[in-house]
């Protein structure tokens, strides 16, 4: 049997092993993707091919911490129904020993076809990194065909991983993160006639955004074209909090730009965040044959360990649910759940024109732990207003959703959601009159789409099974909610 095969085939005794603990926790969730046991991290290979889409990702099954990571493997016809394939690569070459890290998936002339980096470390921990390919015809089974690019380029360091690849007329191109040897946080573009042989164009990103200078590591970046302009995703590692913005350990937001493909020069405006919650990084695009750009990212962020319980149940980390991306006349990326959704949802009940005043109130049938919500409202005459989910019957556990009309800031806050990790996250958001919730709330995560994906939080959240009730309040003043619908999802 190769060693390719071997490992892979210790992979899946592990998953089996951890199985039945796995599966008992109430923690795992009913519409999210999940790996079967052990760690999943960073989405990867992100593609529509011959009608179904396919999404890999970083995969570790013999533990929930991190170690060499495989490639697992999932397709859809319609982004929401999942199918599980057999693990698309395994950390069994010599360029690849320590890990397949992050990449990406393109259609090359009807060959589905994986770049991504071979992780390498010695005794004495040193690494080297390989950007390596891998084939399928039947968009199941692998072959690899080793690397095309071996260690970083000079002055660099080897800190240099996550190719994401695309096609412009007749070239392919190639964004990567990297640092350089001062240990300042990079983005390199690099061009190739064939995948094989590449050419390094420039540097498109660097250490500084909007006046802080201090990233130390550029990781996943992600370059596609959406309206004309040219948008540069990517997961800094470095900026400091400032105010209420970059809260989390490691960051994930964007460039708006254009970019010169002959020089490598990239024209940017500022950066901004993709998601205001606390457990969001590493997101990957890809267009679709609708001509959508739909993005999906790793509902977490590395290197925080104690934040997430499930691990005691041998499992740890799932994906958001697939975004539909725009770009606004204002260069803002608006992000919008995926109409395919609506097949999840049953069981609907609504609300309208429902005032509140200097109260909080219960409604029937608004409750549960595995549901889509919709709230709208509109009369904005309370000094703040907002929604709490998942609280218990004593209301000491909830998770709270606050619009503040005198600052106008919107505000997230798990001090008291359970387990995991507590505090709170804000944005600013103008009062324009109305203000729209729309809520994706599973076993232990919300996602929150505000005024029609003009912001958006994501969040792992750990209440009691039992805290499942949901309360509207309005506070120094009145409110109106002019529409409410619910949906349980299946």
């Amino acid at each position: 049997m190769k060693s390719e095969d071997q490992l892979i085939k210790k992979a899946e005794q592990a998953v089996r092993s951890k199985k039945e603990k796995v599966e008992s926790d109430y923690y795992r969730l009913n519409y999210h993707i999940m790996p079967p046991a052990g760690l999943l991290n960073d989405p990867n290979g992100f593609i529509q091919f011959d009608g179904d889409y396919h999404l890999f990702y970083q995969f570790y099954p013999f533990d929930t911490s991190h170690g060499a990571k495989f490639w697992a493997h999932l397709k859809s016809k319609n982004l929401v129904d999942w199918q599980e394939l057999p693990l698309a690569l395994a950390p069994a070459q010599s360029y690849e020993s320590h890990g397949c890290y992050s990449g990406s998936a393109v259609d090359n002339q009807g060959t589905l076809t994986l770049i991504y980096t071979g992780n390498v470390k010695d005794e004495n921990n040193r690494r080297e990194t390989y950007q390596c390919l891998a084939v399928s015809k039947d968009g199941i089974n692998f072959d690899k065909l080793g690397p095309v690019i071996e260690n970083q380029p000079v002055g660099y360091t080897r800190h240099f991983r996550d190719p994401k690849v695309w096609k412009k007329d007749d070239d392919w191109y190639l964004v990567i993160g990297t640092q350089n040897t001062e240990k300042k946080g990079r983005i390199l573009l690099f061009s190739s006639e064939d995948l094989k042989d590449w050419q390094l164009l420039g540097e498109i990103a660097d250490s500084k955004i909007n006046g802080l200078n201090n990233i130390y590591m550029w990781e996943c970046p992600d370059l596609f074209t959406l309206n004309g302009k040219e948008i540069l995703i990517g997961s800094p590692q470095g900026i400091k909090a400032a105010g209420d913005l970059y809260n989390n350990i490691y960051q994930s937001g964007y460039f708006v730009g254009s970019l010169n493909y002959q020089t490598g020069e990239f024209d940017q405006q500022d950066f901004a965040e993709l998601d205001r919650g606390f457990d969001f990084y590493a997101a990957q695009t890809t267009v679709d044959k609708k001509g959508r750009r739909i993005l999906i990212a790793w509902m977490g962020v590395p290197d925080q360990p104690e934040n997430y319980p499930e691990r005691a149940n041998g499992w740890v980390h799932t994906m958001t649910l697939p975004r539909v991306l725009e770009l606004n006349q204002d260069h803002k990326l608006i992000q919008k759940p995926a109409a395919e959704l609506k097949k999840l949802r049953k069981e609907e009940v609504s609300y309208h024109n429902l005032k509140l005043k200097n109260e909080k109130i219960e409604l029937n049938s608004i409750s549960g732990d595995s549901l889509e919500l919709i709230v709208s409202f509109n009369d904005l005459n309370a000094s703040s207003f907002g929604v709490e989910l998942r609280a218990s019957e004593n209301n000491s556990q909830k998770t709270v959703i606050t619009y503040n009309s005198k600052n106008e800031k919107l505000t997230f806050d798990k001090r008291k959601s359970g387990q995991g990790e507590a505090g709170t996250r804000s944005c600013a958001l103008k009062n324009n009159g109305d203000l729209k919730l729309h809520f994706f709330i599973d076993t232990s995560s919300i996602e929150l789409f505000v005024n029609d994906g003009e912001e958006v939080f994501s969040s792992r959240v750990y209440p009691d099974p039992a805290s499942k009730k949901i309360n509207f309040f309005a506070e120094n003043g009145s409110v109106k909610i002019k529409e409410m619908r619910k949906w349980k999802l299946s």
